[in-house]
C-alpha cells in the first residue's frame, strides 16, 4: 500500500510542466515548477516544514508551543498545517492589502490571524514585522519564526526544489525565474543549480515599490524606491538576510496590472489557476525573452508558488480589477 503518514508527507515532488500558448515567441523550452501541488498549495510549505523541525531539533520550539509568524499567508498556511499535526498553536500576523482569501484559509486551519496596516515604516510598532515580534515577547512557550532572516528557509529549498528541478530536467536548465520575497526560494534553488552549473543563470522577478532590482545593481537601498504596490508575495521594503544577491545574475520589475493580466492569461490560455505572482513571474520571463536573454537549445525553468483561490476575490474578480484600473 502507498500512503503517506500524514499531510505533511506530502510536500515536495511537484511536477514540472511544458508551457505553451504565451510562451510561442520564446525560443526555449519553457518549463513550469508547479508548485500548488503541495498540501498548502503553495512552494512554502516546504521551508515552513524544514523551519519548524530545524526549530525542534535545537530546542527553539517547545512541545505546546506557539508559533508566531508575519507572513503574506502562504508561509502561515504551510506552518499552520504542520502546527496541526505537531500540536502546536499557530498565531498569523497579517497586512491588510493580502487577500481576503488567504486569512479565510488561515482561519480555516485552526490559526489565529491579526491584520496590520501595509502603508506604514517596517519599524513602525503598528508593522506586521514589528508585531509579530511583539506577540512572540508577550506569549509564553512561543517561537518567533521570522521566514525572512531564518537560514532553514534556504535551507529547505537547496535540499529538495533545487534539486528536484536539476533531475526533472536532468541538468539540462539553463536558466531558473522566480519571483523574490523572502529570498529562500531563489537563493536555496539557486545554490544548488550554481553548485551543479555554474552557468545557469539566476533571474528574480521584483516588482515597483520594491528595493531588490536597484540594491542588486549598485549597491545602494534607495529608500525612494519604496511605495505601497497590489502585487502579492514579491518585492520588500527590507533586505531579507535569505536574499543571497550574489547569487542572482539579474532582476527584472513588473508592473502591478500586468502582474494581474498575466495571472489571468494564465487561467485562461494555459489551463493554470495560479496566484498574483505567477503573472509576475511569467511576465517577466516575457520581458527577459524581449532583451534576446534566450536562445532556441535552453532549458528555463519558471517557479509557480501558489493558487488561484486565494485571489478570486481580486485578480479573478472583474469588480475589483475595475476599480484598481486593471480592466476597461
Amino acid at each position: 500500500m502507498d500512503y503517506a503518514e500524514n499531510i505533511l508527507g506530502t510536500i515536495g515532488n511537484t511536477p514540472m510542466v511544458k508551457m505553451n500558448a504565451l510562451v510561442k515567441d520564446v525560443p526555449a523550452l519553457v518549463l513550469a515548477k508547479y508548485e500548488t501541488f503541495n498540501p498548502g498549495n503553495s512552494v512554502k510549505d516546504r521551508m515552513a516544514l524544514q523551519m519548524i523541525e530545524d526549530a525542534e531539533a535545537d530546542g527553539r520550539l517547545q512541545p505546546g508551543g506557539t508559533i508566531i509568524e508575519g507572513t503574506s499567508g502562504n508561509t502561515g498556511m504551510g506552518l499552520a498545517l504542520a502546527a496541526i499535526i505537531k500540536g502546536y498553536k499557530m498565531i498569523c500576523v497579517i497586512s491588510d492589502k493580502q487577500s481576503k482569501e488567504k486569512m479565510d484559509i488561515l482561519r480555516a486551519v485552526g490559526s489565529g490571524v491579526v491584520i496590520c496596516p501595509t502603508e506604514v515604516e517596517p519599524d513602525d510598532p503598528r508593522s506586521y514585522y514589528s508585531t509579530s515580534k511583539r506577540l512572540a515577547q508577550e506569549t509564553p512557550n512561543s517561537w518567533y519564526v521570522n521566514q525572512y532572516d531564518n537560514p532553514s528557509n534556504a535551507k529547505a529549498h537547496y535540499q529538495s526544489t533545487g534539486p528536484e528541478i536539476w533531475k526533472q530536467t536532468e541538468g539540462k536548465i539553463t536558466h531558473f525565474i522566480v519571483g523574490v520575497g523572502t529570498g529562500g526560494t531563489i537563493s536555496g534553488v539557486g545554490k544548488y543549480l550554481k553548485e551543479q552549473n555554474p552557468d545557469v543563470k539566476i533571474w528574480g522577478i521584483d516588482t515597483y515599490g520594491s528595493v531588490f532590482k536597484k540594491y542588486h545593481e549598485t549597491g545602494i537601498f534607495d529608500e525612494k524606491e519604496i511605495y505601497p504596490y497590489i502585487t502579492e508575495g514579491i518585492g520588500e521594503d527590507i533586505l531579507p538576510e535569505n536574499v543571497d544577491f550574489s547569487l542572482i545574475d539579474g532582476f527584472t520589475k513588473v508592473t502591478d496590472k500586468d502582474a494581474a493580466i498575466y495571472t489571468r492569461r494564465l487561467a485562461k490560455e494555459e489551463g493554470m489557476f495560479l496566484g498574483n505572482s505567477a503573472g509576475s513571474a511569467i511576465k517577466g520571463l516575457l520581458q527577459l525573452n524581449e532583451e534576446g536573454k534566450f536562445g532556441p537549445d535552453d532549458v528555463v525553468v519558471i517557479l509557480f508558488h501558489d493558487h488561484g483561490s486565494r485571489y478570486v476575490g481580486k485578480m479573478f474578480n472583474d469588480d475589483w480589477m475595475r476599480e484598481v484600473g486593471f480592466l476597461e
